[in-house]
């Protein structure tokens, strides 16, 4: 584990003043006085770094032309597009009112911390490092508490552990946590017994509740988003920096609910052979209170989709005088948003967070090619993340083309599988959910095609909770139709609970192992595996 990402320590705190626009590049400025809001320079955690990722095999980034020069980006120049999930505020002046409000506020996140997240996604990107993204489908203001967030965290850290053993390479840990609120919608309205309404579009926008009073659109709640994810934040920063996270506490981080499981069994395996390492090490006098082993990198990113929030968290790094969004290390475009002349691109190709891009067995190849050369025309390794999410069967037919065509653009991106989305059923009783062998058959499949295509696989994208809820059937505890409605809590989309995750995590480490002794087979390093599989 690495030094922590969320250490909150700020140098030279800046609020000066800029008019900037700039190209469709970040890292391209130009000054223009067409701007009309000012930007308030964001606070930096951390300087860029000075010692970039070099490798001998590292492809060298190739610029694809782009057809036409793209207008000036500013701030604002999304607005000028077509925007869809949006919802329309009837109060147009309390809107107004709050987006200055957020404005003023201190960014969530650090500019320097989004770089480094950057650098290690770049690894993930050449097969060095493999991403863990996962959390909630939605956040909600109701289960918003201190136990929630610990135990999400703590799941998320014993699948790293798992997933560091099978593939012997660093594990990237970001949460959709500390903002993943707004939920794109296929209806603007939603009908029960004849009643219209408009559809529920995440707490920061609208209630669930069925009236016309919770699910109007109310300003206000995004105020509210705010302060929950600062303090979501907050709290991760702790537990990642604070002595939760160190390795020596690999045994303590099974839940009560996991710890007389299969998994559990399996887990605890697992975490008396690191301890048996930090013993040896602590025998041969290297030190186990180093901060690489008491602390831990997490990151946090959640969809980019109320566009007037993400405006109003965006500012200009004093360091690099690139604009970012503040709401969060890592932003991505959904399936729904991610048009070539939408508001939602046009905002991101601006800002210099790194990005996801998530993409349906719909998207054509070249479509995708151009995607990537709007968001990312300097083909920095680490910028773009490629989130696949379009079932097993489609997966083996579909994401090849996808390979090849990046690829034959040489354009640098980190392959990530998302199983959840392409999976979800109506139960019996009309319930949504998602069958776990239907997402193991498609993060097999995504193993599969990269093996195929000589690519890298370079993380998965999972809606988890640390909660023993009852919302995806089957896995080795099993969870049957019948059992949906006995811990059914979710207010989006069904989520893997610990016992599904952590036995998803070691199944993913087999395979992560498998293709690090194959290359070391090639290479003629082999070594014995320390996984207790």
């Amino acid at each position: 584990m690495a030094a922590a990402a969320l250490t909150s320590h700020t140098t030279n705190p800046t609020t000066s003043i800029s008019r900037k626009t700039i190209s469709h590049s970040p890292s391209l400025l130009s000054v223009s006085n067409r701007r009309r809001a000012a930007v308030i320079s964001a606070v930096h955690a951390a300087e860029p770094s000075k010692n970039p990722i070099i490798a001998a095999d590292k492809p060298k980034p190739v610029s694809s032309p782009v057809p036409a020069q793209p207008a000036k980006w500013a701030i604002d120049s999304w607005r000028s597009k077509k925007a869809l999930q949006l919802p329309e505020y009837p109060d147009k002046k309390d809107l107004d009112s709050v987006l200055k409000t957020i404005e003023s506020f201190p960014p969530i996140v650090f500019a320097g911390e989004a770089r480094s997240l950057e650098e290690r996604l770049a690894d993930a990107a050449l097969g060095r490092a493999f991403l863990l993204q996962g959390g909630d489908c939605a956040e909600s203001f109701k289960e918003f508490n201190a136990n929630n967030i610990r135990d999400t965290f703590r799941v998320l850290l014993q699948m790293s552990a798992v997933l560091m053993f099978g593939g012997q390479m660093p594990v990237v840990k970001v949460g959709r946590m500390a903002g993943q609120f707004a939920k794109p919608r296929s209806d603007n309205l939603e009908e029960r017994d004849g009643v219209k309404l408009p559809s529920y579009r995440g707490d920061n926008i609208n209630g669930d509740d069925f009236d016309l009073k919770s699910r109007t659109p109310d300003p206000q709640r995004m105020v509210r988003a705010y302060c929950q994810s600062a303090a979501t934040l907050n709290l991760l920063r702790a537990f990642a920096t604070g002595g939760y996270a160190a390795m020596q506490r690999v045994t303590q981080w099974n839940l009560d609910f996991t710890d007389h499981s299969e998994q559990g069994d399996r887990y605890r395996e697992l975490a008396h052979r690191v301890d048996e390492a930090l013993g040896f090490m602590a025998a041969a006098g290297l030190t186990v209170d180093h901060p690489i082993m008491t602390t831990t990198e997490f990151w946090t990113s959640h969809e980019c989709l109320l566009l007037p929030y993400e405006q109003s968290l965006t500012r200009e790094d004093s360091t690099s005088g690139l604009f970012y969004d503040c709401s969060a290390h890592f932003l991505w475009v959904g399936e729904r948003t991610r048009q070539l002349d939408g508001a939602h691109v046009e905002f991101l190709r601006g800002v210099a967070n790194p990005l996801g891009i998530k993409v349906s067995d719909k998207m054509d190849p070249k479509e995708l090619v151009k995607l990537i050369e709007i968001l990312n025309p300097a083909n920095k390794p680490g910028r773009i993340t490629i989130i696949t999410r379009m079932g097993a069967e489609n997966m083996r037919v579909k994401l090849p083309h996808l390979i090849r065509a990046v690829r034959g653009a040489g354009q640098i991106v980190t392959w990530v599988s998302d199983p959840m989305h392409g999976n979800t059923i109506k139960a019996p009783c009309g319930l949504k959910t998602r069958p776990f062998d239907s997402i193991l058959a498609e993060v097999r499949a995504f193993f599969d095609v990269h093996d195929q295509e000589g690519s890298h696989p370079g993380g998965v994208h999972l809606e988890m909770t640390g909660q023993n809820v009852t919302e995806c059937i089957g896995g080795s505890r099993t969870v049957t139709f019948d059992d949906l409605s006995d811990r059914y809590h979710t207010h989006c989309d069904p989520r893997l609970n610990a016992s599904q995750s952590l036995e998803l995590a070691f199944i993913i480490a087999e395979r992560l192992r498998k293709r690090r002794i194959r290359s070391e087979e090639l290479n003629g390093s082999a070594l014995p595996s320390l996984l207790p599989f």
